[in-house]
């Protein structure tokens, strides 16, 4: 049986072992995959080990994403822009290969839910790591323009720097960002894991057609929440479908099969996900 695993610290409350067993089943595979608590200062030899078993791939979760970049021997594109990765596949000649499938499973959910992204304005609060992933991969779609906003500008702007070159993106701070048409809405910080609200004027909200918070909840986050209670025709998403839509595209870049997303995460939401 192939096996696989997730590694981070802490780990005890990762989905990924019932999600990646249900891929399998989903698709009459049998695989072996697991939870690994890797020990902050001996994240390399623990997932060193792993593969030396004999074991085909690995996720990796915080906080290990940049020492996992470090690790590979080769680098997906997307993996060398985002800096991290989150998903290794060892090769056939034993190296591993690095990948970031965090931006293309955000991607696979709005598609999944039927959001156009082609000719669309789409506005990305936030510069952090979780925005710098799903730039190229929104990028590849063709919308209209990619708008990032973030609280220090200068941040925002360096990020919109790496992929002027792929589309059309720009970048302001929340003081100086010009009310649009933005048509989807995404919450890449972590305010709502705090349940704060990003520092978004309510008149920004007007022509959007789909809110997305990249942050994992049962309910609706209260970024959600707000958004709602400006414009009750906006489609609220939460980052349940991006959780399982990086773990698609990861079984997807081992197995060579990709599964459905939108079953599993309907078990997600439901709490049957076992």
């Amino acid at each position: 049986m192939d096996k696989y695993a997730v590694f981070g610290n802490p780990i005890q409350h990762s989905k990924s072992p019932a999600i990646h067993t249900q891929f399998a089943k989903s698709l009459g595979e049998e695989i072996g995959y697991k939870a690994i608590l890797a020990p902050i200062d001996d994240f390399e030899k623990t997932v060193s080990e792993f593969f030396n078993s004999g074991a085909k791939g690995a996720n990796v979760t915080m906080p290990f994403k940049e020492r996992a970049f470090a690790m590979a021997d080769e680098l997906t594109p997307l993996a060398k822009i985002v800096g991290a990765v989150n998903t290794l596949k060892q090769l056939d000649d034993g190296k591993l290969l690095g990948d970031n499938t965090d931006g293309v499973g955000f991607v696979n959910d709005l598609l999944a839910n039927n959001v156009p992204i082609a000719d669309k304005k789409i506005l990305i609060i936030g510069a952090g790591g979780a925005a710098r992933g799903v730039v190229l991969p929104l990028l590849a779609h063709q919308p209209r323009e990619i708008v990032i906003v973030n609280r220090t500008k200068s941040k925002a702007q360096a990020l919109a720097e790496l992929f002027t070159q792929y589309g059309k993106i720009s970048a302001f701070g929340f003081d100086d960002l010009p009310v649009n048409d933005y048509s989807i809405i995404v919450n890449s910080t972590s305010s709502s894991m705090n349940g704060e609200l990003p520092a978004l004027a309510a008149a920004h909200l007007m022509q959007c057609d789909v809110a997305y918070d990249m942050f994992y909840s049962l309910t609706h986050t209260v970024f959600l929440k707000w958004v709602a209670t400006h414009n009750d025709n906006t489609t609220l998403l939460d980052g349940s479908g991006m959780l399982v839509g990086q773990a698609a595209q990861a079984y997807y870049v081992w197995r060579d099969k990709m599964p459905e997303i939108l079953p599993v995460v309907e078990m997600l939401k439901q709490g049957t996900l076992r």
